[in-house]
C-alpha cells in the first residue's frame, strides 16, 4: 500500500518515488542562500522532480564553539521565507528546542 503526503504544494509518494531534499548545511547569508535555492529549483523543475529546500538557522551541532552556526532563529527564518515566496518551494529546517518550534512552524514546511 502506497501513501502520500502533502508538503507545500508537492505530494510525496505513490507515483512520485524521488524528492530532491538540498541546500546547504547552514545558511551564510541571505544572497548565497537565494541564488543557491533558485539554481536548485530550476534544475529540479527541469528535471521534473519534486524539490524540498534545506538549510539550518543554527548548526548548534557544531565540533568547535568557534565555529560558524549561522544566521540565527530571527534572521534564517527570514531568509526560509524568502526562499519560499521567492521560488514557491517548501522549506525544511531543523530545531533544537521546544521554544523554536512555533516561530519554525508558522515559516517552514518540514521540521526536522
Amino acid at each position: 500500500m502506497s501513501r502520500t503526503i502533502k508538503i507545500g504544494k508537492l505530494k510525496i509518494g505513490g507515483a512520485s518515488p524521488l524528492v530532491l531534499i538540498a541546500g546547504p548545511c547552514v545558511i551564510e547569508g541571505r544572497q548565497a542562500c537565494l541564488a543557491l535555492a533558485g539554481r536548485l529549483a530550476e534544475l529540479a523543475r527541469k528535471q521534473k522532480i519534486p524539490f524540498i529546500f534545506k538549510a539550518s538557522y543554527d548548526k548548534a551541532n557544531r565540533s568547535s564553539a568557534k565555529s560558524y552556526r549561522g544566521p540565527g532563529l530571527g534572521k534564517g527564518l527570514q531568509i526560509l521565507a524568502e526562499v519560499k515566496e521567492k521560488y514557491g518551494v517548501p522549506v525544511l529546517t531543523d530545531v533544537h528546542s521546544v521554544a523554536e518550534v512555533g516561530p519554525v512552524a508558522a515559516v517552514v514546511d518540514v521540521i526536522q
